[in-house]
């Protein structure tokens, strides 16, 4: 692929982020389409997952300059922050510099979603990292879904955080070793499903055993308000 095109799922907005240490700013998405895990429980399988959806429909290859202009356009000269989301955006971290870097230029801020598998590109300028390893409930293989020196690479970053998708508190015990390993932090848990009364059930099973130690609460704000539709 041209080091001046983005494999691209969708862009919208404005909307809110969902999740995390930012939650409920509004912002712009750029959702880029790819993935090297595959999670029983993703949320956004269409941006990775061939057997089920249709690739040609779900990824458009994009220059940079359009990608720019699209984000432009929808801001309304307005928000000046942009998510960038997936599938798993560092796998076009190089693709991301110039955009990202020249958005940042222009007064816009920036946070990229990761599953911390791929280090990340000293070149970008993104101004927060929301790493999101993944647990053995996520049906990845454990090689393919630790990588303990990329979660170090993270962990220096100025501005970062650990998010954790948890179905119950069983999942406490993993999560509390690779915290104590790496000496990650700040530390999010949040609770996985794709609606908002599973969501809500999670959160209040798990959240005395986040609490206890420590760790920073989140819901996913986009399903308790929209449930599972797409770009919004």
């Amino acid at each position: 692929m041209s080091s001046n095109l983005l494999a691209v799922n969708e862009i919208f907005g404005p909307t809110f982020q969902g999740e995390g240490p930012t939650m409920g700013t509004p912002c712009i998405f750029l959702r880029l389409a790819g993935c090297n895990l595959a999670c029983s429980w993703c949320d956004t399988p269409f941006t990775w997952d061939w057997t089920r959806y249709d690739k040609k429909k779900e990824v458009h290859l994009i220059d940079i300059a359009t990608v720019e202009s699209r984000i432009h356009s929808l801001s309304n000269g307005s928000i000046r922050h942009l998510v960038i989301s997936g599938g798993e955006p560092m796998l076009q971290a190089a693709r991301l510099v110039p955009l990202v870097n020249q958005l940042s230029n222009q007064g816009w801020t920036s946070e990229i979603e990761t599953a911390g598998t791929v280090a990340p590109n000293p070149l970008l300028n993104v101004d927060r990292y929301n790493v999101s390893p993944k647990l053995a409930n996520s049906g990845n293989d454990e090689q393919d879904r630790y990588k303990p020196d990329v979660l170090d690479a993270f962990n220096k970053h100025p501005k970062r955080c650990f998010k954790f998708v948890v179905q119950n508190v069983s999942d406490f015990g993993e999560i509390d070793g690779l915290v104590r390993k790496h000496t990650l932090s700040p530390v999010y848990i949040m609770p996985e499903g794709i609606d908002a009364a599973a969501v809500q059930q999670t959160l209040s099973d798990v959240a005395e055993a986040a609490i206890t130690r420590n760790y920073h609460l989140t819901t996913r704000l986009h399903t308790l308000t929209y449930g599972n539709r797409r770009a919004v």
